[in-house]
């Protein structure tokens, strides 16, 4: 969900792609690389030091040494390179390489700041053709060609040849492979719940549909419901309605209109693995430790920002110039997103999450997650929680506020290991919203944490009260929207929700009279807060309501706020009823959210609550019906949760779950939650591919695309709340 981040990648290109479209009249083709065929010598391409180029059989090889950290530290390239923003390049070459090994070949900037404006890894052996296609993102006669095969231990042979990179050649139109037209949740139906999926077609009249079980016996049969235009989508869709069927199994496939179904399971044991794996995710995003390859198989890695090189570390970060003047201790907390970066706003939200599932779940405190500190007294999930916990009271100043974020002082580009991160760490200015976000973070945790640690429970509530008493006195200190260099601004100029959320906290905490008539007096306390987004980070009066609604108190009123809720929730309600994909979710004028994906689940967890406190099965049914746009009844026929699906995202942005970039990394683990459609595209992979989508097709399956397929532990706390929901329900 960074708004913020700028590509430091590619701004397009694909090998596979298929369409036509209508393109404007194109430039002569031009030829940008000087002797890319290495005819006799290598000039003027160029080599790092201790690696020469030597000619072979016509073709530029070096001798890569072992033991480099880094892809860039050792790299054969062609300076003076003529970019022109908007102009679309053809780039390939030639090469091969001891096999297993990886090439990160890049167009790009060869002086500071040394972007990157296209980039592939692939992963060599005999030798290979290679070719792309990218449009520029920039303008400038300082480009750069480069080969860089630095990274490895050990030594290897890195050969290259045919080097191209030529302008003016037709655009490449990006069309996605959304499989058959009837859309299903690709992972699990409940066995008493619905069983709804979706027809693309351009028939307006009832088609006969079919279900078959994994035999291919038709078990079920009826009519679909034409539903007309599908303005998310620019579809035309019909219902199929299958709830009759409760018999469980697995390999079940709908067919209609000459279109088979991608297979599905009806059951519900995938969503107890869901739950855990959803709830695992947060150990691998971890700073300040190790992460346990035997406890993650393929996920192990060594601690990053623990004050070891190259890292300048977390353990004494001083503030930016002019912000402070002491330095603190910040190691621990959760990588916030696919960089380095640790922000409060975003851990506060994240923590909530995981703390109100434990308390509105008993179920969940038997849940094993796989970490360091499972086998102690304490869940799983609160051992988690405390990792981030801890982290967020360090982030406390002296005189009570909350600095906003910790990160780098530049960007970094991708793929970067944490523990490879070279770069200045540097604290920034306090918030009166971080300040808050702590207030009701932590005032939570001294109520849970009660029983299992109550010296940590006291010192929550301490700093939680530190916290609400500093934010009272400085409320307007927000956060710069232009504090966007190396991390996320994280900006929001309204923190009337985020007070009202703080005293919602403390009072559940303490009862005390102070804190109710804060609620009481909040212009939010009779707001409605149940808009198209009903919470995130930048939007938390809704938490405040839940938890009152949800945790015995004594508030006067009480029973408005549980009014509120289920009026939010008959909202969404009826917005999924109207939706032919049954979702919950329509934002104005169809501009679709950054992190989609997690606003659905948010809005979702509303239903749940409403299930809570009446019991009554609508909203159940508007659960389950929700859950199944994540799982792949969604207009790109795909589940939007890693590992989870026939077809699931695979390449969500992150620096170190970066296989699609270099195939030693892994893929983001299984539950891992992709952000989804965006309408607002904002970086230029997206720009280019997906110029014009729209609703939900504004979503590409790439890592450089950080607006459409970031991670984030806040998502992934929203898909872990409703999952553990679903978990109980069978």
């Amino acid at each position: 969900m960074h708004l913020w981040e700028r590509s430091l990648a590619l701004s397009a290109a694909t090998l596979l792609l298929v369409g036509a479209a209508v393109t404007p009249a194109q430039a002569d083709e031009v030829e940008q690389v000087v002797n890319g065929g290495f005819d006799g010598t290598s000039d003027p391409f160029w080599s790092t030091s201790g690696m020469p180029i030597a000619l072979s059989d016509g073709r530029a090889c070096v001798d890569v040494p072992g033991g480099t950290a880094n892809r860039w530290d050792a790299a054969v390239g062609q300076n003076d390179i003529d970019l022109v923003a908007g102009e679309t390049y053809r780039f390939s070459f030639d090469a091969s390489g001891d096999a297993g090994h990886v090439v990160r070949a890049v167009t790009g900037l060869a002086v500071s700041p040394y972007d990157t404006y296209f980039e592939q890894s692939p992963v060599l052996g005999a030798v290979q053709h290679y070719e792309y296609t990218f449009t520029a993102s920039a303008t400038t006669a300082q480009g750069q060609v480069a080969f860089q095969v630095g990274g490895s231990a050990e030594p290897w042979h890195f050969c290259v040849d045919n080097v191209s990179l030529v302008g003016g050649v037709p655009p490449e139109v990006y069309v996605p492979d959304t499989g058959p037209r009837i859309r299903v949740n690709q992972v699990s139906y409940l066995p008493s719940g619905p069983k709804v999926a979706t027809l693309v077609t351009t028939e307006t009249t009832p088609l006969l549909w079919e279900l078959r079980n994994a035999a291919g016996k038709v078990v079920d049969t009826g009519r679909s419901e034409p539903r007309g235009l599908d303005v998310s989508s620019g579809q035309n869709v019909h219902t199929v309605d299958f709830s009759g069927n409760s018999r469980k199994g697995t390999g079940y496939t709908l067919t209609v209109d000459g279109e088979t179904s991608r297979p599905f399971d009806i059951g519900g044991d995938a969503y107890d693995r869901l739950r855990a794996d959803s709830l695992k995710f947060f150990y691998t995003q971890r700073s300040g430790i190790a992460i346990d390859d035997t406890l993650r198989p393929g996920y192990g890695r060594a601690a990053g920002h623990v004050d070891v090189a190259p890292n300048q570390g977390d353990g004494n970060v001083p503030c930016q110039p002019g912000v402070c003047d002491y330095r603190l201790d910040v190691r621990g907390g959760w990588y916030d997103a696919g960089d380095h970066g640790k922000y409060v706003v975003n851990g506060g939200i994240s923590v909530w999450g995981l703390l109100s599932e434990y308390e509105q779940s008993k179920q969940v405190r038997k849940v094993s997650l796989t970490i360091p500190e499972s086998g102690d007294r304490t869940p799983d999930i609160l051992d988690e929680a405390r990792w981030e916990l801890d982290f967020l009271l360090k982030m406390q100043a002296p005189n009570g506020m909350v600095h906003h974020k910790i990160h780098d002082q530049a960007w970094t580009g991708l793929p970067l290991l944490p523990s490879a991160d070279p770069q200045p760490r540097e604290l920034h200015p306090v918030s009166t919203a971080a300040t808050l976000n702590l207030a009701a973070t932590a005032a939570q945790a001294a109520r849970v944490y009660k029983r299992y640690d109550p010296a940590f429970a006291t010192r929550a509530l301490a700093a939680a009260k530190k916290a609400y008493t500093a934010a009272k006195t400085n409320p307007i200190v927000l956060a710069p929207e232009s504090d966007g260099v190396g991390g996320g601004a994280y900006n929001d100029t309204k923190v009337s929700d985020d007070f009202y959320w703080a005293a919602a906290e403390l009072f559940l905490t303490t009862g005390e009279h102070q804190y109710a008539t804060d609620v009481l007096t909040s212009p939010e306390h009779t707001a409605d807060s149940f808009g198209p987004v009903a919470f995130d980070w930048a939007a938390t009066a809704v938490p405040a309501k839940l938890d009152l609604a949800l945790i015995p108190n004594k508030l006067p009123g009480l029973g408005k706020v549980k009014a509120q809720v289920l009026a939010g929730a008959d909202k969404y309600l009826a917005i999924q009823e109207a939706h032919p994909y049954g979702v919950a979710y329509a934002p104005p004028n169809n501009v679709w959210d950054w992190g989609s994906s997690s606003i659905i689940a948010n809005n979702l967890v509303v239903l749940t609550a409403a299930h809570q406190l009446t019991g009554t099965y609508k909203y159940e049914y508007g659960v389950l019906t929700g859950l199944d746009w994540l799982f792949g009844r969604n207009a790109l026929n795909r589940s939007y949760v890693t590992g989870y699906g026939e077809v699931s995202a695979q390449n969500e942005h992150s620096r170190w779950y970066a296989a699609q970039l270099d195939p030693a990394l892994p893929h983001p683990p299984a539950g891992s939650l992709a952000g989804g459609p965006n309408s607002s595209i904002q970086d230029p992979l997206a720009q280019e591919k997906l110029k014009g989508c729209v609703g939900q097709f504004c979503y590409i399956d790439d890592i450089q695309s950080w607006s459409t397929n970031e991670l984030t532990i806040n998502w992934n706390a929203a898909l872990a709340r409703l999952t553990g929901y679903v978990a109980e329900l069978h």
